[in-house]
């Protein structure tokens, strides 16, 4: 049988540093590849890295779930060079660029609007595991092989097999049939078939051990559960909970009923869950700008297709809350209530954000999907999952005062194996016997940010902590956790360890542009004066946050000081059931007192739609979120700290620690 090939007819967009070749290309002028790619061992150097999906599609743009993505693809991309149409009008059918092409959410509306202009190929030096499957399942080609440009210039035919080298078989044959609808319309016509493991007996990582339960055997029997995985096994595996929220149910709902039909039904309803979290404060903050262009009826209307959607097949939607007669805000963001509400130790959980990652703090796998993943898990309960590598961290010691675990995940994104690009697709296993001494918030705060590493997820094992949480907040038996819980085998084999004394870990701070930026507060210097003080997000708006963000705050009153003048403090809850335990613990009193603008719970500010958000592009913020991208939270510049670094902040008016005060 003949092996398929591609020939791009197309022009190729080099996504360069140098502002003034990239208006060029843009203007219909060729770059000359030998003067835009680097050597070798570094060919996109010359290239920008680190091009996130919120600069690809703005939070604005995923408004849209359809072709018109291609008509505002790059509109965020840093320096403003690429507007409305640019990348369509190009007639671009290869994008190029450095390093950790995709970064940042997992929103798949990203790839989408670069097919939907035209290209064919994304080619990188390096590409983050989210975002190259939401590419492989959506047809889009993807390639690290800079040697394959003058190939494409030369107008040759270029085999599929050159961008399925590497790959594990089923992403392969995923490629090869031109995404996953169509992969699995043959799967299930039985002209495919994904291969059968056959690893024997090994010790396991922790994730690794969950990934070998979950693993299916036959899909027709539903027989689940394999003897061994190991690194680069690709297989289906069940979930335990599937959600998504409204920024994504509108378009994963279009592509299920697309591909199987209007009546199709969701398999085991009871495992699927909805959020409308993050677009819920999204008029307080809506440029006009984008009022005029009706992005705000846009907006809405992804509120009511979700709502169908939940009603259509009776699934359980966490909403919009009331009080005092009015709507306030949600009921939670989604991380924060699959934590509260969903997951169990031992689950696999997908979700379609990159920070459902955060379940991993009760000892589950969870990771985030697209769109088109979420269509195929609704109707068949599966993912399909390549065996990542594990890093372990071994945490020891005690972390000193003022430091906390937003400080340790800065200091571990700040090392050279993040920084590189190697992390890329890696579990991160914390464990140690610092672990123990950790608070659940605190866990998840570690749990949460493995994906700034461009990693797969983060995990750590669960234990009595874990138990007495679960027990507390559910009700459910102590035993029946216990024996759900996996725990990863004395002699497995890491992909690389790390010892981390947290008694050496000091305050950092992530500089603007990206969280791998990590530098120590004190190389910061004393002069970074702020605008806005932004504590809240899955990652900053837990119950033990809130103690973080009380504890500077009760300091401050009590020696006269409140937020500085010009500085406005947003401390938002992570759920309602945090803002009830900030309620009992008097720190709404506390905070308002202060000085600060207490928000209901909603994504809000971190994705730009909220409370919070810079209006101007020389307003700077510290902020207790998990990234940091270009655009992410409005034009002005953004540093991420601790909720102790941002509290104190707030009452000094640039960006100190809490000892500062």
């Amino acid at each position: 049988m003949t092996e398929r090939t591609v020939r791009f007819t197309g022009r190729v967009l080099y996504l360069t540093k140098d502002e003034d070749t990239l208006r060029s290309q843009l203007g219909g002028e060729d770059a000359k590849r030998d003067q835009v790619v680097g050597p070798p061992e570094h060919p996109g150097e010359k290239l920008i890295d680190n091009i996130s999906t919120d600069e690809i599609t703005p939070g604005w743009v995923c408004y849209y779930y359809d072709q018109t993505l291609a008509r505002y693809s790059y509109v965020g991309l840093r320096g403003g060079v690429l507007e409305k149409d640019s990348l369509k009008r190009g007639e671009f059918s290869v994008i190029v660029s450095g390093r950790s092409k995709g970064c940042g959410s997992s929103r798949e509306t990203a790839p989408y609007s670069e097919r939907e202009a035209g290209v064919r190929l994304v080619i990188a030096e390096s590409i983050e595991k989210i975002y190259r499957q939401n590419c492989q399942n959506i047809g889009l080609l993807t390639s690290t092989d800079f040697s394959l440009l003058e190939r494409i210039e030369r107008g040759e035919e270029i085999p599929i097999g050159e961008f399925t080298k590497g790959l594990d078989p089923i992403s392969a044959q995923i490629v090869e049939c031109g995404g996953l609808f169509s992969f699995n319309e043959k799967r299930l016509a039985g002209e495919v078939s994904p291969p059968l493991l056959d690893t024997a007996a090994r010790p396991m990582t922790l994730c690794e051990k969950i990934i070998a339960s979950k693993t299916i055997v036959d899909a027709t029997s539903g027989e689940l559960g394999v003897e061994a995985v190991a690194p680069g096994d690709s297989l289906f595996a069940r979930t335990d909970v599937r959600f998504s929220h409204e920024y994504v149910t509108p378009m994963a709902d279009a592509l299920f009923r697309q591909a199987l039909g209007p009546d199709a039904e969701l398999a085991d309803p009871s495992t699927v869950f909805a959020f409308r979290d993050h677009l819920t404060f999204l008029d307080l903050v809506m440029p006009e700008k984008h009022r005029k262009m009706g992005l705000a009826e846009q907006a809405r209307s992804l509120q009511k297709v979700q709502e169908d959607f939940a009603g259509r097949h009776k699934i359980r939607l966490y909403g919009e809350v009331e009080r005092g007669g009015k709507t306030v805000g949600s009921e939670a963001i989604c991380h924060n209530k699959v934590i509260e509400e969903l997951a169990m130790p031992g689950d696999l959980v997908a979700g379609t954000d990159s920070h459902t990652c955060m379940a991993g703090a009760l000892g589950c796998f969870a990771f985030g999907v697209g769109a088109t993943d979420m269509a195929n898990a609704w109707y068949t309960r599966d993912v399909r999952v390549r065996v990542p590598e594990t890093v372990r961290f071994d945490l020891r010691g005690t972390l000193p005062t003022g430091v906390c675990a937003k400080d340790v995940m800065l200091h571990i994104l700040s090392l050279e194996h993040f920084k590189t690009g190697a992390g890329i697709g890696q579990v991160l296993e914390f464990g140690g016997d610092a672990i123990a001494a950790l608070p659940l918030d605190e866990r998840a705060t570690l749990t949460n940010m493995a994906v700034e590493a461009g990693s797969f997820t983060g995990i750590i094992e669960a234990d009595e902590v874990v138990v007495d949480y679960l027990v507390k907040m559910r009700g459910v038996s102590a035993d029946d956790v216990r024996a759900k819980i996996v725990r990863p085998d004395l002699d497995a084999s890491y992909a690389a360890r790390f010892d981390i004394d947290l008694g050496s870990v000091v305050p950092m701070v992530a500089t603007p542009g990206d969280p791998r930026n990590g530098i120590p507060l004190t190389s910061l210097g004393s002069d970074v004066k702020i605008d806005i003080a932004y504590g809240g997000s899955c990652t900053g708006g837990k119950k033990a946050d809130m103690d973080m963000y009380a504890s500077v705050l009760e300091k401050a009153l009590a020696q006269g000081q409140r937020v500085a003048e010009g500085v406005q403090l947003y401390i938002q809850f992570g759920s309602q059931h945090i803002r009830a335990y900030a309620q009992e613990r008097g720190y709404i009193d506390l905070f308002e007192r202060a000085g600060a603008i207490l928000v209901d719970p909603s994504c809000g500010a971190c994705i730009r739609a909220g409370p919070g958000v810079s209006m101007e592009a020389d307003e700077v913020t510290v902020s207790a979120i998990n990234r940091n991208y270009p655009g992410r939270s409005g034009p002005g510049r953004v540093y991420l700290a601790s909720p102790l670094v941002v509290a104190a902040s707030a009452i000094a008016g640039k960006i100190v620690g809490p000892d500062a005060l």
